[in-house]
């Protein structure tokens, strides 16, 4: 570590958290952007940033975060409200970068904030339109088997000879991204088998391929599992709600039929699963990766 770095982080230990809070929230401030135009399949980068109105906001007004409660959550061109889920996405952002900074090393952090923004994405656009765009799947999956090779420290290789722990992680990641893909296919059309219709769609597939590139094939089981359990109780959640209060929760899933027409929340309707991985696949990244490891090696030690 730096001297530099060291003397910085012991003098104001608050200092690179706050630096990296205020990155993540300025890159969550752009994953805004991502998340409304790429399924509207609109360029991400231009035009600038505008009102419904039309109107450009000006960028004392797109400040992240602060913006929205100085606005009161209101546009100054036209004064119509504007949902606090821009600054939810942005606070979110920033307090993710600063769990990577603070749980990881820096190399593996870095790599992780790639991996949050890819998730913060995937996430958001599936709970509008129940899909998650390629860019999310097939793309997170080869830029995570790349930074494998190039970045050893995001598989916990660490022998000291690079090229031996660059292959070692790369292939950690092949086998994350073959076996999280894999596995989930499987589940896949042997639930389309049995229950005669549909079970997921295959951004699920692609998806926790795409998270196993990042954490392994063990991380890959633990997203695909955990997010079943996630997705269940959010599910179950929902409907008690529903059923108890006569009304929708405010953190219903969006239902959709089979033929893709908005239905009520209910079995045999379709939800985003994509969210509920999410939130395992960086659940075990972030903090459970040690003890999903220990247990399957004990699993090994016993076979």
């Amino acid at each position: 570590m730096p001297s530099a770095y060291a003397e910085i982080a012991a003098a104001f230990p608050w200092f690179f958290p706050a630096v990296v809070g205020v990155f993540g929230a300025c890159i969550g401030s752009f994953l805004n952007v991502v998340i409304y135009r790429l399924p509207k399949n609109e360029s991400i980068v231009s035009p600038r940033s505008h009102c419904a109105c039309g109107q450009p906001i000006k960028w004392y007004d797109n400040i992240p975060v602060f913006s929205w409660f100085a606005l009161r959550g209101k546009a100054r061109c036209c004064g119509r409200p504007y949902s606090f889920r821009y600054a939810f996405v942005e606070l979110l952002t920033a307090g993710l970068f600063v769990a990577c900074w603070l749980l990881l090393p820096p190399a593996k952090a870095a790599c992780g904030m790639l991996l949050v923004s890819a998730l913060v994405c995937a996430t958001f656009i599936d709970i509008d339109h129940l899909i998650i765009p390629d860019v999310f799947t097939l793309g997170l999956g080869v830029v995570g088997v790349v930074l494998s090779f190039v970045v050893p420290a995001l598989h916990d290789q660490h022998s000291g000879i690079y090229l031996v722990d660059g292959l070692r992680s790369g292939v950690i990641s092949l086998q994350g991204l073959f076996a999280g893909s894999g596995l989930v296919l499987w589940i896949l059309l042997v639930a389309e088998a049995v229950l005669k219709k549909e079970a997921m769609g295959f951004g699920d597939v692609k998806f926790v391929g795409a998270i196993g590139a990042f954490c392994g094939w063990q991380g890959a089981v633990f997203a695909m599992f955990g997010g079943a359990m996630i997705g269940t109780l959010w599910f179950a959640f929902a409907l008690a709600w529903e059923k108890i209060a006569g009304q929708p929760a405010a953190v219903a899933p969006k239902a959709e039929t089979p033929e893709g027409e908005a239905t009520e929340l209910g079995f045999g309707a379709h939800i985003p699963f994509g969210p509920a991985i999410a939130l395992a696949g960086l659940l075990h990244f972030l903090y459970f990766h040690q003890w999903v490891a220990a247990y399957f090696a004990q699993i090994g030690a016993l076979l």
